[in-house]
């Protein structure tokens, strides 16, 4: 066989195109490599001409030292008053002490492990909070983050922790009570929607308590709570927050908490961010209230920040700025006008007192800059007078413009009657011989003390408060005798909830209450309280008949 000559290019090509079936398109020869190159690089080229570059800046400075609580920070000269700081490990701290060679920070989480020389990077912005209506029902820290275990909090708005007050000009007289379905606040020390009322009284003598069953007695009112624990004991928060799990009130309150072992910058920015997710609520048009839990424990974490950044001490070692950060915050609750929304920031503060010191340095300026307060008298909670509140030093520079007419009406001569009594009990006690017009006024004011006794937790409505002040003033109560005072209040809290919705209603209208209403209530209250009257002795009655 003869050698066939090998194919050449041409040749397998035209065999490829040979064995191509009919429609195949063959691809074209290749482009050189120089070509490609070239195409490549004016991509290239084009893609970098057309990008722009955003320069940032970041300021970077170091840590000097560490100790409780606070960090000295050096080379960053720009830092604004108040610039949160971000450290290592995700730690966040407030500018607080600038000064020419170093910053004082505050800060707000664990340190335990910055130490010298750790770098510290300015955020150009102030410490801010996430609101909205995610918040409600939700247990958070002064940061935002949640502490409930129910995942990320849901809030696409966030607000600086610090704000301005509301200008005296958009803001509204105070008209509208708020309820707390305590007797004897709503009855003798009313308060307003957008006042500032203070809670004052030594340990254990019920502070939480008052400001929980304001809270409890919220549910279906459409008011927003906030409850702010400052530097409280875990067992303690919990308990709180299982009252408000148990009596359905967590629905409409947010809780923001800091513990006692926490760093004490977070105790110290904790009111200021719960007044801020509040004040987004009032400013949205709606009322809100917030209990501060305790202020006592906000100065004492302000007074060991200023201690550590050596600031000059003053009265009893807090810092001379000590009024101002308080009456910054409580100025916050108003009540705004109705082209502002007519929304209402309503603030309970407490305080702790020592040995019933009422005229210590902190609690003197949180009388002075609140419009009343309730103070807890120790002695009254001994004696099983609950809640323990000492009607005598406890006062309303507001409420009462705000109180319904119906309660004008039926509580308008009991604080004179109870204080009359507490005189003459004191009397009475060196053992004097007594007539009858005194004995009455004893008796009355007995029965006084027993209606306004009120157990926790258990939130008496408005008819059926009004109800009970119309009998005490009619005297209904004198004849029966104290032991049977609980089952008559109770019978008497039966046949309120029978009364007419038109005589409800008025007592909850800004109308005060007809003599026809008057005399329709009584008429039910004497035949409620009829089953506990004394039974007469027939002796005595001949006796008495006798003698006369």
């Amino acid at each position: 066989m003869k050698d066939e000559p090998p194919k050449t290019g041409t040749q397998s090509e035209s065999d490829a195109v040979k064995a191509s079936g009919p429609g195949d398109v063959m691809p074209g020869p290749p482009a050189s490599l120089e070509a490609v190159f070239t195409e490549a690089f004016a991509d290239l080229r084009e893609v970098r001409e057309s990008t722009t570059y955003a320069l940032s800046t970041h300021e970077v400075g170091i840590v000097t030292s560490v100790s409780t609580g606070i960090a000295r920070v050096a080379g960053l000269p720009n830092v604004g008053f108040e610039e949160l700081l971000r450290f290592p490990g995700e730690i966040y701290g407030i500018a607080f002490n600038i000064d020419e060679d170093d910053i004082g920070v505050v800060l707000l989480g664990n340190y335990w492990q910055l130490q010298a020389g750790d770098d510290v990077e300015r955020t150009g912005r102030v410490v801010d909070v996430a609101v909205g209506e995610g918040l409600l029902g939700r247990i958070i820290d002064p940061l935002g983050r949640a502490l409930d275990g129910q995942g990320a909090l849901v809030s696409d708005e966030r607000l600086p922790i610090e704000r301005p007050a509301t200008a005296i000009m958009d803001r509204a007289r105070v008209s509208e009570p708020l309820q707390t379905g305590l007797k004897v606040i709503d009855a003798l020390i009313p308060i307003g929607r957008g006042q500032r009322e203070l809670i004052l009284g030594d340990r254990q003598t019920g502070k939480t308590a008052i400001a929980l069953d304001a809270i409890l007695n919220q549910r279906g009112q459409d008011l927003v709570c906030v409850y702010c624990a400052i530097g409280q004991r875990a067992s303690a928060v919990a308990k709180a927050v299982a009252v408000l799990r148990d009596n359905e009130a967590l629905a409409y309150t947010v809780v923001v908490v800091t513990e006692g072992n926490q760093p004490p910058g977070l105790s110290y920015i904790a009111p200021y961010a719960a007044t801020s997710i509040a004040e987004y609520f009032m400013e949205a048009g709606r009322d809100v209230l917030i209990v501060y839990d305790d202020l006592t424990q906000h100065a004492r974490a302000y007074r060991e920040l200023s201690l550590l950044l050596r600031r000059p001490p003053g009265r009893e070692a807090f810092p001379g700025d000590i009024f101002y950060i308080h009456s910054r915050l409580l100025e916050r609750a108003t009540h705004l006008r109705e082209e502002r929304g007519g929304g209402s920031l309503t603030a309970l503060p407490i305080i702790e007192t020592e040995a019933q010191n009422i005229a210590a340095y902190i609690p003197t300026n949180l009388i002075s800059i609140t419009d009343g307060q309730i103070y807890l008298s120790p002695t009254l909670f001994e004696l099983g007078v609950l809640p323990a509140v000492d009607i005598g030093q406890s006062v309303s520079r507001v409420g009462g413009k705000a109180q319904r007419a119906a309660y004008r009406v039926a509580a308008g001569d009991l604080k004179l009657a109870y204080a009359q009594f507490e005189e003459l009990e004191t009397f009475v006690r060196f053992g004097a011989r007594l007539d009858e017009a005194t004995r009455q006024v004893l008796e009355h004011g007995r029965r006084i003390r027993a209606c306004l006794k009120q157990p926790a937790f258990a939130p008496v409505s408005v008819p059926a408060q009004i109800t009970l002040l119309l009998a005490l003033g009619e005297g209904l109560f004198d004849s029966l005798p104290l032991e049977k005072m609980p089952a008559a209040e109770q019978a008497l809290y039966d046949a309120a909830a029978t009364l007419p919705e038109t005589i409800c209603e008025r007592f909850i209208s800004a109308n005060t209450l007809s003599d026809e209403d008057r005399q329709a209530v009584l008429d039910v209250v004497r035949q409620a309280l009829l089953p506990f009257q004394p039974v007469a002795d027939d002796a005595a009655i001949a006796a008495k008949e006798g003698a006369s």
